[in-house]
Formats: structure tokens, sequence, C-alpha cells
């Protein structure tokens, strides 16, 4: 399957990752969903001067001898902002997925989706305690440049402390939907914090938490300690003791953090890394078809 990760890793550039991923999953859908101004096609409507002739249906006109546009549910440009978390914990591997690589292939092809509609792209790293900011544009250079830094991203470091969170508000007044893809790894509430903040511009957010299939089924065969990649702390484990015990506590605490999001009403989704990316690309979708 073109989406899956373990796939994904043997395509060397990200602009060809990217448009592989976008065909592949779009390959299902009706192609009117990833042409002209919106991502769903709605209705016609009779042409005004000043149109965009790319969007006259010329066998409407055949038929009726008279000009009709093909509107979009979605006709307004927008900025979207992909967040990135690329601290240590980011670097957790799953049979041989690592969760920054994951996160890398998702940004990279939801940033050229976002440029096919026209919409304008940026960049925003969390990495070893600062912020990378590449502000938003909607031309095809820029897209460039964001497959450049993400492809250079390395995870590292602790999460962003709040004194660098303003450069993320700064100099739009243009609807924007941010997407922060995560694992949502924090020592003290820190990620809360960042949301806290984003949520208050009444902007659209959306949340990808990214975990392991190890994770999600303490499936960790072999070892008999774990690592904390940020603070380097281990701890023992006891796969046939604890794995009961590890999965009601897993269970509860994503609960915790989809309820405490949804309280803030930021979309939450919980993406195994082990899979394709189609749940992740579906979610990003019908968000941005809400009319954001």
């Amino acid at each position: 399957m073109q989406l899956d990760p373990k796939v994904l890793m043997t395509i060397k550039t990200l602009p060809l990752l990217a448009k592989t991923v976008i065909d592949g999953f779009m390959n299902g859908f009706n192609k009117s969903t990833v042409k002209g101004p919106g991502l769903e096609f709605s209705q016609y409507r009779s042409y005004q001067p000043g149109d965009d002739l790319r969007w006259l249906d010329w066998r409407m006109f055949a038929r009726s001898d008279r000009y009709y546009i093909r509107e979009s549910e979605v006709e307004t440009s927008i900025s979207v902002k992909f967040l990135v978390d690329a601290s240590a914990s980011m670097n957790h591997d799953d049979n041989g997925i690592k969760k920054i690589d994951y996160a890398r292939y998702l940004a990279a092809s939801l940033a050229y989706l976002v440029n096919l509609q026209g919409d304008a792209a940026g960049l925003y790293v969390f990495q070893d305690g600062g912020l990378f900011t590449l502000s938003s544009k909607a031309d095809p250079q820029h897209l460039q440049r964001i497959y450049y830094q993400l492809d250079k991203m390395k995870a590292g470091g602790t999460f962003t402390q709040p004194a660098h969170y303003k450069e993320l508000f700064t100099g739009s007044s243009r609807k924007e939907l941010l997407v922060f893809i995560t694992d949502m790894y924090q020592t003290d509430g820190e990620i809360y914090k960042v949301l806290d903040s984003l949520a208050a511009l009444k902007h659209e957010v959306v949340v990808f938490h990214l975990m392991g299939d190890n994770e999600l089924n303490f499936d960790f065969k072999g070892y008999s300690a774990l690592e904390d990649l940020e603070t380097g702390e281990t701890i023992e484990i006891d796969t046939q003791q604890g794995r009961k015990t590890y999965k009601e506590t897993l269970d509860a605490h994503l609960a915790s953090i989809k309820m405490q999001l949804l309280a803030k009403h930021i979309v939450y989704r919980m993406i195994n890394t082990s899979q394709p990316l189609d749940e992740a690309l579906r979610a990003f979708l019908v968000q941005r078809k809400k009319g954001i």
C-alpha cells in the first residue's frame, strides 16, 4: 500500500513522497475534491464577471448554452500552520518507524495538499527548547522550503518553553487551521499550555497524537527496561505481570487527553505509527471541509 510508512521509507525525496501519498489517498475519491479552491464540489452557479474562468463547466455550457461556475463548499483561502513536536521523545522507534519520521511524512503530505488547494502553509518546529518558524505562504517555492526544513528536522532535547510561543501568533488576520503533530509527552503540562494559548485565539486546532504500536500493545519483546528519551531515566518492566495494569493506565491516560482537548474545542486524533497515513489525512480533510 502506498501510504504504509514502511513503504514510504523507501522513497528518498519528500516532494515525491508527498505526491505519492496524496495521489494514492485521493485515488478512491472523486477527483473534484482535489481540484479548485475548495475540497468538495457543492453546486453550480451562474457566471459573474470577474470569476476565475478555470472553473467554468464547459459541459454545462454545451447542454444549456449558459456559463456556469463549479462552486465548492470551501472557497476561502486559509493559512494552515503545521506544528511539529521534535523533542527527543519523538525518537521513539516501533519496528523501524520513528515518530519523528512519521511526523515528517504526515506534515509533508498535508503541506502538498494545502498547496494544491491554493492555501498558505507554514511550519513551526518545537525542538531542543526552541521554536523554528517558517511563516505561511501559498507559493510552490515556499512548499520546497517546507520540504527542506522537514527533511533536515531531527528530534532532540526537551519541549519548547512558553517564552517562544509568541512566534506562533504573529502576522496573520486570516482564518487559520493549526495542525499539531506530537506524541503528547510532557513532564509539567507544557503541551497543554501551548494548546491553551492556541485555543484562545479561536482558530481551529487539530492534534495528531502519535503512538507506536509497541506502546499501545505493551509489546517490548526482548527488553527488561525502558529508557525515557528526554530524561534518561530507566524503569524495569515485566511484560507478563504488567500488561493488564499498563493497558488500563494507558486507556485512562488517552481518555484524559481526549477529554481535556475536546473541552478546549480542539480536534483530537490518536494515530498508530504502524498504520498508513489514511486516518490522519481523512481527519484533516473533514476539518478543512467545515469551512475553517
